[in-house]
């Protein structure tokens, strides 16, 4: 399972409009992702996730928070909100709200929209799913 979405600012502060933000529960599946975003010029970089953070989202009035409260790592605790829904299944969260929206052109996108993860995630599915 893969999401992508303009979850949160934070990653912004983090990598700017160079990189989206990676979050994932299984390293293969990350690893792929990287590899196919690097082949088709949408880059990722992978962020921790764990225990630490999820207790971040712990709240005395709620089954849980769905912000940490606080500006610490907000994109990290945003996908460990998410991952509280995936289960066990190989999930990859990619947080895209640096990268889905530009000011100049690049070679592989124009100004404005970019549409930034369909390259990335067709490149996936070519190297690694197709004739499976």
């Amino acid at each position: 399972m893969i999401d992508l979405a303009t979850l949160t600012g934070a990653i912004i502060v983090c990598l700017g409009h160079e990189r989206a933000g990676l979050f994932s529960n299984n390293d293969n599946l990350a690893g792929r992702i990287s590899e196919a975003g690097d082949k088709v010029a949408e880059k990722v970089w992978r962020f921790p996730m764990g225990d630490e953070y999820d207790k971040m989202l712990k709240s005395d009035i709620a089954d849980m928070k769905n912000v940490s409260g606080s500006r610490g790592a907000g994109s990290i605790t945003a996908a460990q909100f998410l991952k509280r829904f995936v289960g066990e299944s190989p999930w990859a969260h990619i947080d895209i709200a640096g990268m889905a929206w530009s000011n100049k052109a690049k070679p592989t996108t124009p100004k404005g929209g970019t549409g930034y993860g369909v390259r990335l995630l067709e490149r996936l599915i070519a190297d690694n799913y197709e004739g499976e």
